[in-house]
């Protein structure tokens, strides 16, 4: 049995989505309010959601070969997530940084908050970037099917062809989603 999902990159994505908004969220708040664990915890999150940023960017690259052979507009798409996933991984590390800088500058006040400030615009653009990159791997997915495994015959037990979701197609024999209601 196989644990490890194949392809890895849709599977790893979502983790530096969630780590790096959760950590933009920790950021702002610890640049307003520098009480608790708050600055540490903005730092953790921001440095994991860097390293799952790189991640994802490295197992998309991997995987991305593939999707490229399709049709001129499905390239400028691949090509247009990629330089978004770039753009998210480089802000979150900027973010990373600066934010784990504000939490070691604790006993400096000014700085600490001037940094933590640094911290939270670099988040806030690195929060942005996670949607603008996400806007083009939905597109990719939803609009273009791209990744998406179309099933030739439904696994056993699941009924016939016609009914299968996954399996349904058209009068052009192209596979449709069918509606479950």
């Amino acid at each position: 049995m196989n644990l490890m999902p194949d392809p890895l990159h849709p599977a790893l994505v979502h983790f530096p989505i969630v780590l790096i908004l959760l950590g933009a969220a920790a950021a702002i708040v610890a640049a307003c309010w520098r009480g608790g664990q708050v600055p540490r915890f903005a730092a953790l999150l921001l440095a994991l959601g860097a390293l799952g940023a790189w991640a994802a960017v490295e197992t998309g690259e991997s995987s991305g070969g593939l999707l490229e052979r399709g049709s001129p507009e499905m390239e400028g798409l691949v090509d247009a997530h990629e330089t978004w996933a770039k753009r998210t991984f480089a802000l979150a590390g900027v973010a990373a940084v600066a934010s784990v800088a504000a939490a070691l500058a604790g006993r400096c006040p000014r700085l600490a908050r001037g940094v933590a400030v640094m911290a939270a615009i670099a988040s806030a653009a690195a929060a942005y970037a996670v949607y603008e990159t996400g806007q083009r791997g939905g597109a990719l997915v939803y609009r273009h099917a791209a990744g998406v495994e179309v099933l030739a015959h439904p696994p056993p037990g699941d009924g016939d062809t016609a009914t299968h979701p996954r399996t349904a197609q058209n009068a052009e024999g192209k596979t449709k989603d069918r509606d479950p209601d």
